[in-house]
């Protein structure tokens, strides 16, 4: 998993460097979409045809399943067409610290679909409806929830006076051995453009906790830098707001759209 990582990484960072070197000012090439750092996933897609790239580092302390913990997180996404997208979430790598011990290990795969199925335009939402499904059961403690068999998700997005906004709502079906419960999340997340290519973004999130019969609530805050149409930079913490949340997390990655489009056959 770690070598596919690894082959991913580099190869995106590849492309990126010959397209700077072949065309500078990029005028054609589409902005990327990003979902991270927030827990909120947008309603609207990333141009239809281009692979996206959602890679990030995460440091996370006095979780309910670990003192501590760090990891390697990836998502891949294309819009087939205008309307629908495919991808797949994986955690490469999560080094984790608990009583004392600590361990490596690999986490969850998750491969779904996204539809949109109003589009929306200014104040007006794009609503989507997306689904998720686990294909690989890592063995990464998990942070704040216990890992999904099955998630669906209900998204809005929409931009209202200079500010953009997007919230889910979540359906999961979470398990622990031979119990099956679900659990039920609700996420905001407010982006702003602050000077230049620099914005932030301030999100709340909320998730039910069926096996510890708790709730994790938690405030995220996050910079973006803008470095290219489809080159994105963020970094930012979050902050947990029960004592079942994790603690304290903080986070840095990128978001990358290969700058050349796929043609389908």
């Amino acid at each position: 998993m770690k070598r596919v990582f690894a082959l991913l990484f580099f190869f995106a960072l590849g492309l990126s460097a010959q397209q700077t070197q072949d065309t500078p000012t990029q005028p054609d090439i589409p902005n990327a979409n990003p979902a991270r750092p927030t827990v909120s996933t947008p309603a609207t897609l990333p141009p239809a045809g281009y692979l996206q790239f959602e890679t990030g580092y995460l440091a996370a302390w006095r979780a309910p399943e670990v003192s501590s913990q760090s990891s390697l997180n990836e998502v891949v996404k294309m819009a087939v067409v205008r309307h629908l997208q495919v991808l797949a979430a994986f955690e490469p790598i999560a080094h984790s610290r608990a009583d004392g011990l600590s361990s490596n290990d690999a986490g969850d795969i998750d491969v779904g679909v996204e539809g949109v199925i109003h589009s929306g335009e200014g104040a007006k939402p794009t609503v989507s409806l997306a689904y998720l499904r686990r294909v690989y059961g890592g063995s990464a403690p998990d942070l704040d929830i216990s890992s999904f068999r099955n998630s669906a998700l209900l998204l809005v997005s929409a931009d209202v006076k200079g500010f953009h906004y997007d919230t889910n709502y979540l359906f999961n079906e979470v398990i622990d051995g031979e119990v099956h419960r679900p659990s039920f999340g609700q996420t905001l997340s407010i982006s702003h453009a602050l000077k230049g290519k620099v914005g932030l973004t301030g999100e709340i999130w909320h998730f039910t906790q069926p096996f510890l019969r708790g709730r994790a609530i938690g405030n995220l805050w996050a910079l973006n830098y803008n470095a290219r149409n489809n080159l994105v930079f963020d970094a930012g913490f979050d902050r947990g707001l029960t004592s079942t949340s994790t603690h304290w997390a903080v986070f840095t990655g990128f978001t990358y759209l290969l700058p050349h489009k796929i043609h389908f056959r």
